[in-house]
C-alpha cells in the first residue's frame, strides 16, 4: 500500500509568486515620494560661510562695456561689495531664459554683478551676452571647468550670493526665474546688503 500524502502534489502558494511585485511596488512608491519632497534648487553647499575660491579666471576677449574692456574674475574684485555670481554659458537654455532678470538685477547699483562664462568659446559668449545684454561689470572665463569644481557648482547655471567680507552666503541651483527672483533672490540679496552695513 502506498502512502496517500507522499504521492500528493506539493502544494502550491500562490502569494510567494506575488511578493517579488509587491516588494517592486513599495520600493517604486518610496522613490516616488522620496523625489516629490523639497526643492531641488535648495541643494546644500559646503561652501556657505566660507570665502570664494581665489581663483583668478581671464577675461572674456572682445568683451566690452562702456568702451572699456570688461576685466575677468579677480578674487579680490568681492571685498567690500555685496555681489552676485551667475555661472553660464551660452549653449545652457535655461541661461537664456535667465538672461533677462539678470539684465533687471544688475540695475541695483548696491549690487555688483559677476558672471563666469562656463565651457563655452569667446564667440558664442559675446554673441550671448550682444543679444540679451550685458548685465556683468566682471566676467571671468572657466574654458576647462576647473574653476567650476572648485566653486562646487552642479551644472549652469548656477548664483551665488556673496557678502562683503568676501564669504558666500547663498547659492541657488538653477535658473533666476519670475518665480524665485522676488521670493528667493532678491531677498537674499536684501539679507547680505543688511549685514555688515
Amino acid at each position: 500500500m502506498s502512502d496517500p500524502a507522499a504521492s500528493a502534489p506539493p502544494r502550491r502558494r500562490p502569494w510567494l509568486m506575488a511578493l517579488p511585485l509587491v516588494g517592486f511596488v513599495a520600493l517604486a512608491a518610496l522613490f516616488w515620494f522620496g523625489l516629490q519632497q523639497g526643492d531641488p534648487s535648495r541643494i546644500p553647499s559646503a561652501l556657505i560661510g566660507r570665502p570664494v575660491p581665489q581663483t583668478a579666471l581671464p577675461a572674456l576677449q572682445g568683451l566690452v562695456a562702456d568702451g572699456s574692456p570688461v576685466p575677468g574674475l579677480d578674487p579680490g574684485a568681492f571685498k567690500g561689495k555685496v555681489s552676485l555670481v551667475n555661472v553660464w554659458a551660452s549653449w545652457c537654455v535655461p541661461c537664456h531664459e535667465e538672461a533677462p532678470l539678470l539684465i533687471q538685477l544688475g540695475q541695483d547699483k548696491r549690487l555688483q554683478l559677476v558672471g563666469i562664462n562656463y565651457k563655452d568659446t569667446a564667440d558664442n559668449a559675446r554673441r550671448f551676452l550682444g543679444r540679451y545684454g550685458n548685465p556683468f561689470g566682471i566676467v571671468g572665463v572657466d574654458s576647462n571647468g576647473r574653476a567650476a569644481i572648485e566653486w562646487g557648482i552642479y551644472g549652469v547655471p548656477e548664483t551665488f550670493i556673496i557678502g562683503r567680507d568676501g564669504k558666500i552666503l547663498y547659492k541657488l541651483v538653477g535658473p533666476v526665474t519670475a518665480e524665485n527672483i522676488d521670493t528667493v533672490v532678491k531677498a537674499e540679496i536684501d539679507k547680505a546688503l543688511k549685514t555688515g552695513s
